[in-house]
């Protein structure tokens, strides 16, 4: 991207402008997105890290149920791309709480356990090209190592851009008992330790029996650095209502909720907004 000036005559020259639509110009610090990229994932056949005593429970079973799934957290990792500059991978590993329903027999009442679903991700986009370092008066002291092998030519933890993932709350589909399988590109993965604590106990990989879940995901990823980017200021953002007391009285409250006449009278037709006119003529009267 070329260096852009900004010549006094082009200052004067917005302010003018400025003045004719009652604004200023000015300065701010901002995260700008570069590149991002959406997807909808589904993740099937994810087996799952059980406790001790919840894999002991999946030995005897012969069926089982999902319930439910959640995000418990994600690590998000940036890497430049080799040969493509100003290009880099990003490299997310989700972790997932999934709730399984396990039947022992096809009359026994199930028993609910908790495991640990992990999925990774890697996409590519575009995060520009950046090698500054910054301090702050609001961050602490901080030193960084120089990394003599890295090829940025400042050798800065900042040349990468920072990297931003949302995920929407997954979808349990389904969920199967299968026979356990070598998966360590799942099994291996060191897992963090305020994911482990939400288990109580330590998480193994089954031996006999193991179950594998289905889950559907949708995530938004983004590449965006900190800028400084000029924008119009029309005023500042003063509250124009007032704050209410909020009152513990619950007739009060009850007296604040209209009457639901849609409730005692349901209305014909959603299209009909007036009294609907009888279909024939009548001359009684």
């Amino acid at each position: 991207m070329p260096d852009v000036s900004y010549p006094s005559d082009q200052i004067s020259l917005g302010n003018d402008r400025n003045h004719d639509t009652d604004c200023d110009a000015i300065c701010i610090d901002v995260d700008r997105i570069y590149d991002s990229c959406g997807a909808k994932d589904c993740l099937s056949d994810l087996p799952l890290l059980l406790t001790k005593e919840d894999a002991a429970i999946v030995e005897n079973a012969c069926s089982v149920r999902i319930n439910r799934a959640s995000i418990i957290t994600s690590t998000v990792e940036v890497e430049p791309v080799a040969f493509h500059k100003g290009f880099y991978s990003v490299n997310t590993v989700f972790y997932f709480l999934v709730s399984c329903d396990v039947y022992s027999s096809t009359t026994a009442m199930p028993e609910t356990i908790n495991g640990l679903a992990i999925y990774g991700k890697r996409v590519v986009l575009y995060g520009s090209d950046g090698c500054v370092k910054s301090f702050s008066s609001d961050e602490a002291v901080k030193c960084e190592k120089i990394d003599s092998c890295c090829d940025c030519s400042c050798s800065y933890s900042t040349c990468v851009p920072k990297a931003t993932v949302q995920i929407s709350n997954p979808m349990a589909l389904s969920a199967k008992l299968t026979k356990s399988k070598n998966h360590c590109q799942n099994f291996c993965h060191s897992v963090p330790k305020c994911v482990r604590d939400y288990f109580c106990g330590e998480l193994v990989s089954s031996a006999g029996k193991q179950i594998v879940v289905t889950i559907g995901i949708f995530t938004i990823t983004r590449l965006q650095r900190k800028v400084q980017i000029m924008i119009p200021s029309y005023d500042f953002c003063v509250p124009r209502k007032e704050c209410c007391a909020k009152t513990d009285d619950p007739c009060e409250v009850f007296s604040k909720i209209e009457f639901p006449t849609d409730s005692f009278f349901p209305p014909e037709s959603d299209e009909c907004d007036k009294p609907c006119k009888p279909q024939f003529d009548c001359d009684c009267k």
